[in-house]
């Protein structure tokens, strides 16, 4: 192991003694130079770029010297041999002599003044900035003669009086040399065991970013990424919440071909507060696979509980969701089941994915060979459809047992056998026509959403139009009401939508009539639906897809046919 050593001599005399040391130290590579302050301060700097491991120097060039390198810094101590040598000298000369210096200096020159009852006195300076008002002071007190280092002897010059060099012998050189050996290699051997922990934890944790508490990012790895994966928007967004969220996150993101997962934890070094994240990159699910949909659910308003009856169902599927148990939402079509469902994981399994299975549209077989490793939730639908119940009954506890949270979407009651086999509770929802207390925050929701989207002008239901909503008739339950406030929406000019429009639109039948048959072949109905949804979704290529449960590349294909 090379160390390299660089020393700077604050004073011309040490050179002699650094030269008889160096052929003590074979091991070490040592340099020189003499400069006292800013000069020794530049002689650092510029060694310290050139390799230096470690600077020795004296007083107050070492102390300067410590503020401008990142690398260790000896100081020169001085021996009790080179105390009382110097202080003999020192009372010798028959003036009145004080003793000036850092506490190093100082300390140890009045416990030796003390002992060997000299005429002498210490004084001890924290800052070099201290000397020149000291040495006028002690000028005017008398004293004819400082002793001290560099600074001392020349600052004591400059005001007329003589100065005394207190030197370093041969033995505090080797001493310092000595800690300096000794301080790079512990060092080294600190650095060794620091990459013995850092290849662990690549080998365990290719991929890792450690963020300071002002956003920088102090240290990166990524094995399975080319680049960062995380925009600057995210860190700071995975910022804010590990402060808010305990010290401790974990979020999935789809990205691209595939998941991210990150898992952060903020640590404490000291004074400064680290962000650490793992990322993980995961198999994606097939989503482009027939009847299986990777959703992200974003926030769709609040949900209405004014109601007895919804508040009930909310407050059961919000604590058998929350422990992990199955569970089934039975409701007819436009009872709100799908937005409970993604109320439900956005905001009690936000961390992973909401995997969307139509059992109607995919066999057992490929269910089971799904990729899950980033799933949270598993929405399944149209259980009824499946042949081999024990299979789907298997693939639910096999889920559970991975704390996947398992959730059934039904419009009709799913078979008996399943719900007791998987162990799934059951919630009814209740139609529109119980729950009427829910209808005034509904509509004004609904609303809402037709000004944003839409651009609609009203803002605002008038009074009078209330008990039209509340005793209205809704065959498909929060669908129509949906559909009744679009309409007025767009066929009202004012800002507020009256009982008349409401009555126009109603009576001008806008709200949905049954269901007939399309004509054509099965590939033009298909088309006919498509292309009916995209007008409804305002030709939203997403919201259609998500409607029909395939993604955009289906649905763009199926477009082109």
């Amino acid at each position: 192991m090379n160390i390299n050593v660089h020393i700077v001599a604050p004073y011309s005399s040490m050179v002699s003694i650094i030269e008889e040391s160096i052929p003590l130290f074979p091991e070490l590579n040592i340099g020189y130079s003499v400069g006292d302050l800013d000069n020794g301060v530049q002689q650092a700097a510029d060694a310290e770029r050139k390799g230096a491991d470690v600077i020795v120097s004296r007083g107050g060039t070492a102390r300067s010297i410590q503020q401008a390198v990142t690398i260790p810094v000896i100081d020169i101590q001085l021996s009790g041999y080179d105390m009382i040598r110097s202080l003999l000298l020192a009372s010798g000369l028959q003036e009145k002599t004080a003793i000036v210096g850092f506490a190093n200096i100082a300390s140890g020159a009045q416990a030796i003044i003390d002992l060997l009852d000299l005429p002498l006195k210490a004084f001890t300076v924290t800052s070099s900035k201290e000397v020149p008002d000291l040495i006028l002071d002690l000028k005017n007190r008398g004293y004819k003669q400082i002793a001290g280092d560099v600074i001392t002897l020349e600052t004591a010059n400059a005001y007329g009086l003589k100065g005394f060099l207190i030197h370093s012998g041969k033995e505090s050189m080797i001493r310092a040399l000595d800690d300096a050996r000794m301080l790079v290699g512990y060092l080294h051997r600190g650095e060794r065991l620091a990459r013995v922990f850092e290849l662990f934890i690549h080998e365990t944790h290719p991929n890792l970013i450690v963020v300071d508490e002002r956003g920088r990012v102090v240290y990166r790895k990524f094995g399975d990424f080319g680049d960062n994966p995380l925009t600057e928007e995210r860190l700071v967004q995975l910022g804010g919440e590990l402060r808010t969220g305990g010290g401790r996150i974990a979020r999935t993101f789809p990205s691209g071909d595939h998941t991210l997962t990150v898992e952060g934890t903020r640590y404490s070094v000291g004074d400064e507060v680290y962000a650490l994240y793992l990322l993980h990159r995961n198999e994606l699910p097939p989503a482009a696979q027939e009847g299986v949909s990777l959703l992200r659910p974003v926030d769709g308003g609040p949900l209405a509980d004014n109601s007895p009856a919804i508040r009930r169902v909310l407050r059961h599927a919000r604590t058998l969701y929350g422990n992990g148990e199955p569970l089934c939402l039975q409701g007819a079509e436009g009872t709100g089941k799908h937005f409970i469902a993604d109320d439900l994981h956005r905001d009690m399994a936000a961390g992973g994915l909401l995997l969307e299975i139509d059992l109607k549209r995919i066999g057992m077989r490929e269910v089971e060979a799904l990729a899950l490793s980033a799933v949270a939730t598993v929405r399944l639908l149209h259980t009824r459809s499946v042949d081999d119940e024990g299979r789907l009954i298997a693939f639910i506890r096999g889920l559970r047992e991975r704390r996947i949270r398992v959730l059934m979407l039904e419009e009709e009651a799913p078979n008996e056998p399943l719900l007791r086999e998987a162990d799934i509770a059951l919630l009814l929802l209740p139609p529109l026509s119980e729950r009427r207390e829910d209808i005034p925050q509904l509509a004004h929701f609904f609303l809402s959403d037709c000004n944003q989207r839409l651009g609609t002008t009203a803002v605002k239901l008038q009074a009078a139009a209330q008990p039209f909503l509340l005793s209205a008739d809704y065959p498909q339950h929060i669908d129509s009401l949906k559909n009744l406030i679009k309409q007025a929406a767009l066929n009202e000019s004012d800002y507020v939508i009256r009982l008349e429009t409401l009555q126009k639109v109603t009576a001008d039948h806008s709200l949905p009539a049954p269901w007939r048959t399309p004509r054509g072949t099965l590939k033009e109905i298909e088309k006919t639906i498509i292309r009916e949804v995209l007008q409804e979704e305002n030709q939203n290529q997403s919201r259609t897809a998500e409607r029909l449960g395939i993604n955009r590349a289906t649905l763009w294909r199926k477009l082109k046919e």
